[in-house]
């Protein structure tokens, strides 16, 4: 915020006089989740319309834990000259910083029952030092002062929180309500004091008999609400949903880089980080840390280009975990939930180790075709290749990588190699001549001739470990008989 001095009155002399409220309608208007821009814009318009029609009075639904870059809210709800009146519910609400600072300026004031009220600091949560806790519990003590409440509870409230049965029981608040209606029927008959003077305001009737008997509004209750544009500004400012489409967004560009396209998931992640900046922006946001979270991606990318898990995996996760840590500054209401962070950094480990792995084999392979029948293939560079890029073989994209002593060009054709894992090992036409699937298959024939060789002569020496000194033997005797049979005397005449 600019500051506390956007939230005090601007100094002016109120119409003295009481009239009837009438019965013009009654306007509502919800701050749900931070009070932001396109929140405090909805209020201020829901203000100016209401005194327009000169409406009976506005009702503030409250629940939200503080302010972000809103100015001067305070001080526009001060010079109403209709009842304004604020309900921080339903149960289980909350009505903290800047908001308090709303229910306090609102000239009624009420509670559901298990909702909360306080504390008023920070009333900036992207600047919690921008206004003093001390300036702080002045100015809700003033503010309820000026509205009929206690202001040494509202001083209190700066710093602590109170149940509605506290808040009630110390006068933070005019009287405990579970439901809107309640708050519309039990301002029948008030008279607040407004920047007009006094009005007594006409909200309900009495409808039924006997245990029938009840009150109901006596007029027309018109909830305004935020258009499609204030809804997904309001949204986007949420610190959750920023984190989450910032990494998402990235992921999705990832995957659309792998697919070598640009279609329909590339635009989605590009929107999707386009709303996470304009979320950005209005937030505290550490952007050294929004470059961690970049980074992140990046290194899990990198190890998916690499077809497995190593360092850039590991540290690809670190830096998504410390840049979620410390991804806002200001206060700690603004910090990204555990359990968002928990299922957005292992939903992008997960995403890229096993979701981004299988569609990159599906995308870049062919079923059928082995590791063998790809060496030796032609193909054609889709993209310049130096050395990494990709080819197109047989209709089919493939990652590819070259030496970088032969960076090939876009459009000329690649020979295939080697193949390791999802990537393929390329080298241009020119220069590499010889038929390496031939050549391949060659190697691999010989080795399996010589292993089937080994194989066989261990078989045969198992089974007749003598045969080779017995047919030595038979030769020498038949060379020996041969020998006296032709050379030695001849028989007697």
């Amino acid at each position: 915020m600019g500051g506390l001095v956007a939230l005090l009155p601007a100094a002016g002399a109120q119409e003295s006089g009481q009239e009837s409220g009438g019965r013009r309608g009654i306007a509502v208007v919800q701050i749900e989740g931070l009070l932001d821009p396109p929140t405090a814009t909805l209020v201020e318009e829901a203000l100016r319309d209401a005194n327009r029609a000169r409406r009976t009075m506005l009702v503030i639904q409250i629940d939200s834990r503080g302010t972000v870059d809103v100015d001067a809210l305070v001080r526009r709800i001060e010079r109403s000259r209709i009842p304004v009146v604020a309900w921080a519910g339903p149960p289980g609400g909350r009505a903290e910083g800047g908001a308090l600072l709303v229910l306090q300026a609102a000239h009624r004031a009420y509670v559901a029952n298990g909702a909360s009220i306080g504390p008023g600091a920070p009333v900036d949560l992207g600047d919690p030092d921008a206004v003093p806790t001390d300036s702080v519990a002045t100015e809700l003590a003033r503010l309820a002062e000026a509205n009929g409440r206690d202001p040494d509870a509202a001083a209190r409230s700066a710093r602590r929180s109170f149940t509605a049965a506290q808040a009630d029981a110390a006068g933070l608040v005019d009287r405990v309500r579970p439901t809107l209606g309640e708050v519309v029927v039990t301002m029948d008959g008030e008279t607040v004091e407004t920047a007009a003077g006094s009005i007594t305001v006409e909200t309900a009737r009495v409808i039924g008999e006997g245990r029938d008997r009840r009150r109901e509004p006596n007029q027309e209750v018109v909830f305004d609400g935020m258009g499609l544009g204030g809804q997904t500004q309001h949204s986007l400012i949420r610190p959750s949903v920023a984190y989450f489409l910032l990494v998402a967004g990235l992921a999705l560009i990832a995957f659309e880089f792998f697919a070598i396209s640009i279609g329909l998931v590339g635009m989605a992640g590009a929107i999707a980080v386009v709303g996470a900046t304009y979320g950005f922006s209005h937030l505290p946001t550490r952007w050294w840390a929004v470059a961690l979270l970049v980074a992140g991606v990046v290194g899990l990318a990198v190890d998916v280009q690499a077809g497995g898990v190593g360092f850039w995996t590991g540290f690809g996760t670190v830096a998504l975990v410390v840049g979620t840590l410390f991804l806002y500054g200001g206060s700690s209401r603004l910090d990204v939930a555990w359990w968002v962070a928990v299922l957005v950094v292992g939903g992008a480990v997960l995403f890229f180790l096993w979701g981004m792995t299988a569609a990159v084999r599906a995308r870049f392979s062919t079923p059928t075709i082995g590791r063998e029948g790809m060496v030796g293939r032609m193909g054609t560079a889709e993209v310049p290749i130096a050395p990494d890029g990709v080819a197109m073989i047989d209709g089919a994209r493939w990652l590819a990588r070259t030496n970088r002593a032969t960076p090939i060009a876009a459009g000329d054709p690649v020979r295939v190699i080697e193949v390791a894992g999802l990537v393929l090992e390329v080298e241009p036409e020119t220069g590499g001549a010889k038929d390496h699937r031939e050549e391949y298959r060659e190697r691999k024939r010989l080795a399996q001739a010589a292993k089937e060789a080994a194989a066989q002569g261990e078989a045969d020496a198992a089974v007749d470990p003598g045969a080779g000194s017995h047919e030595e033997s038979h030769e020498d005797g038949r060379d020996g008989s041969h020998e006296d049979g032709r050379d030695g005397p001849s028989g007697p005449v």
